[in-house]
């Protein structure tokens, strides 16, 4: 490499430090139990409602989570964020769940529901009872999933998907990578531009067997969103050509991608998102 070229990889490398320490600032004043209410409640969670967000994507990972081709012993969800909704299909097939996420609140979260101790700040209980019709069950089976999915929670994990090696190497997770990863609402949330997208996707994949599972969920057309009272967190608007792109220049094979696009009455003005996006690929 000659000097030119050095040093404008060194700027460029310099640039993309400075635009992820501005989104690491960004999200100092993130407020789990406010953007779970942005989010997961009604009308974005209404379980009544064929056109609402939540069960469609509750619906796409039902689907992928049965359809016979992904399984093994280990689930990794990437950025869960505060949300358990992304494991309530897989923790049904896979025996070994690593929960992350790079913010310590929302890790707090989480662990208040998993050890059934203090207040979480939604109620799974539709979630869950949502999911069980799914899967054929009755509603009321819906404790049973919750004893499930406590159950087979191995461990809430820090991640930086900015890093080449997204988790500590002290982290549980074995050597030849999970079986499966799903990652909702993450990338192209916690990402400056779409190239620093991409390089998490490829850093994300290393956690991956060959062979393994990405089912990937995020949004379309996005420039922001609140991540509590006054807390707005830029996001890298997408399409669906440069997702696809992305996943593929990442080293994936893209099995399907499914998009919904939100009706009016699903716009509540905590960010300007027009759709959302299912990927489903494999690491060769």
């Amino acid at each position: 490499m000659d000097r030119e070229a050095k040093n404008e990889k060194e700027e460029n490398d310099r640039e993309r430090e400075k635009g992820v320490a501005a989104m690491v600032a960004c999200y100092q004043g993130f407020d789990p139990a406010a953007y779970l209410q942005y989010n997961y409640m009604p009308p974005r969670a209404d379980f009544d409602r064929q056109d609402s967000i939540v069960p469609w994507k509750l619906g796409c990972l039902h689907r992928a989570f049965t359809e016979g081709d992904v399984g093994g012993d280990v689930l990794v969800d990437v950025g869960s964020g505060p949300t358990l909704y992304q494991v309530l299909s897989g923790c049904e097939v896979f025996d070994t769940v690593f929960l992350t996420d790079f913010l310590e609140v929302n890790r707090q979260e989480l662990r208040r529901w998993l050890q059934g101790e203090g207040y979480s700040s939604l109620d799974w209980t539709p979630y869950l009872q949502h999911v069980c019709k799914l899967e054929g069950r009755r509603p009321s089976a819906w404790t049973e999933k919750a004893a499930r999915l406590r159950s087979v929670v191995s461990d809430i994990l820090p991640i930086d998907v900015h890093l080449p090696r997204p988790l500590h190497p002290d982290s549980q997770l074995p050597t030849a990578g999970a079986d499966c990863l799903v990652s909702c609402f993450c990338l192209e949330s916690v990402s400056p531009d779409l190239a620093s997208f991409t390089r998490a996707l490829g850093h994300i994949r290393g956690l991956l067997r060959p062979g393994g599972h990405l089912l990937l969920i995020g949004a379309l057309g996005e420039s922001y969103y609140m991540g509590g009272p006054g807390v707005r967190i830029p996001v890298v608007p997408l399409d669906e050509a440069q997702v696809c792109a992305s996943v593929r220049a990442s080293g994936y094979t893209l099995v399907r991608l499914e998009v919904y696009t939100l009706p009016q009455g699903m716009m509540v003005g905590v960010d300007d998102v027009t759709g959302v996006f299912f990927v489903k690929a494999r690491k060769p």
